[in-house]
């Protein structure tokens, strides 16, 4: 099932032990690498004032309560997973992110993204157009096959204009009917 991010954020964490909820998701820490989620920062937790992490991997599932963990111990310190700590130091988010294609044109400014529920990656990219493009359309939506490299303030993607040419091109050369065309 694929979600989009800013629907998951303020959602409830249901403790199986304790029955009720204990925290809210936060901010998604994601991995720039292979743009999965692997942690989620918690927001009014019951447990303590510093900030904790619920890793993906702890959590069960999602009911219409909201995220199912065992217990508050699930809850993790930034500094105790070093991975989770090496990709908070990098400071790494997606919202905000400028896409250009590999000419180098603006596509515009990530303001939203869709999560796989089965894998926690991120499977679309939701890009507010620049002004004057946004006259024809106010947001595109760019698969994650689409994007060829991510650095600290850019997602680059692939360019619409070079690949379609050359494919109705090859289409055209190696074009054989294989039906009548009955209204002939």
């Amino acid at each position: 099932m694929l979600l989009l991010a800013t629907k998951i954020k303020k959602t409830p964490i249901m403790s199986l032990q304790t029955g009720s909820q204990i925290a809210l998701i936060g901010d998604a820490i994601v991995n720039p690498e292979d743009l999965s989620i692997i942690a989620y920062e918690t927001d009014e937790n019951q447990f303590s004032n510093e900030r904790l992490l619920i890793r993906v991997a702890d959590l069960r599932e999602l009911s219409r309560l909201g995220f199912i963990i065992d217990s508050g111990e699930e809850f993790v310190k930034p500094e105790d997973v070093i991975k989770i700590n090496d990709i908070l130091k990098l400071n790494f988010k997606l919202e905000g992110l400028k896409v250009i294609d590999q000419d180098g044109n603006k596509v515009g400014t990530i303001i939203d993204y869709t999560i796989s529920l089965a894998n926690f990656s991120v499977q679309q990219l939701i890009v507010k157009r620049p002004l004057l493009k946004s006259l024809n359309v106010a947001t595109l939506t760019i698969h994650r096959n689409q994007i060829t490299e991510i650095d600290d303030e850019k997602i680059i993607i692939k360019s619409e204009l070079e690949s379609t040419p050359r494919k109705r091109a090859e289409q055209n050369e190696n074009f054989v009917p294989n039906y009548v065309n009955p209204f002939r």
